[in-house]
């Protein structure tokens, strides 16, 4: 990247870490984009926001006469500071597709974080090692045996939502949100837009105006605007 790829990918970075899912997920809304997801959450509390660009790991059953390459292994060799990995294994809560040798190893690289459409284990070892994990469920049954890596840096499905390597993600207390990488500035710019009125909707409120006059429809941002 260029210098002023990078200085505009930081400061992209620095505005989307002052907003947090629930207004991404409106503006990603109002634009009529997919972007928010359900069921995903912290597997251990964690403290802050996780923002950053999506390295992307698909996993399932491993196919016949293909290369069993363990889950996530070369995405962590390859990533680094900035980049949460994103793993995508159909949800299923039956399984493992993330442990504490990984996490090891994500931490030594910088890592910002991991989420899994599916489950992990160890996740006392990512606590201490203060590596964010969100996913479905934790569970102790190991991937091997079960399921492999089937691919990486590819387009994948997260709880619905098409993700690629490079999109944007924020992951927090309220869940789990991509930003799609082409057209992220308009989402981030509405969703500051968003935050603006609602800090003025709570003003009002303090202020003693009636919720149900505040809360009118016509009081939230609309893509013309």
């Amino acid at each position: 990247m260029t210098g002023a790829t990078v200085g505009t990918t930081d400061a992209l970075r620095d505005r989307i870490a002052r907003l947090d899912s629930c207004a991404l997920s409106d503006a990603l809304d109002t634009l009529g984009l997919a972007g928010a997801t359900t069921g995903i959450h912290p597997l251990w509390p964690v403290r802050e926001a996780v923002v950053g660009t999506v390295r992307t790991v698909r996993a399932g059953p491993r196919r016949d006469g293909q290369p069993a390459a363990h889950i996530a292994a070369a995405a962590v060799d390859s990533a680094g500071p900035g980049q949460i990995l994103v793993i995508a294994n159909d949800g299923r809560l039956d399984v493992s597709c993330w442990g504490g040798i990984l996490a090891l190893a994500a931490t030594r690289r910088g890592i910002g974080g991991v989420v899994i459409d599916g489950a992990c284990r160890d996740i006392g070892e990512s606590e201490e090692l203060d590596l964010p994990v969100f996913g479905r469920a934790v569970v102790p049954v190991s991937a091997r045996g079960r399921i492999v890596q089937l691919g990486m840096d590819e387009r994948i499905d997260v709880a619905g939502v098409p993700v690629q390597t490079g999109d944007w993600v924020v992951a927090d207390r309220n869940g789990v949100v991509f930003v799609p990488a082409a057209g992220a500035d308009r989402v981030v710019a509405l969703a500051e837009r968003i935050v603006r009125r609602e800090e003025g909707m709570a003003e009002a409120v303090r202020a003693g105006k009636p919720v149900d006059q505040v809360m009118h429809d016509s009081r939230f941002p609309s893509v013309e605007e």
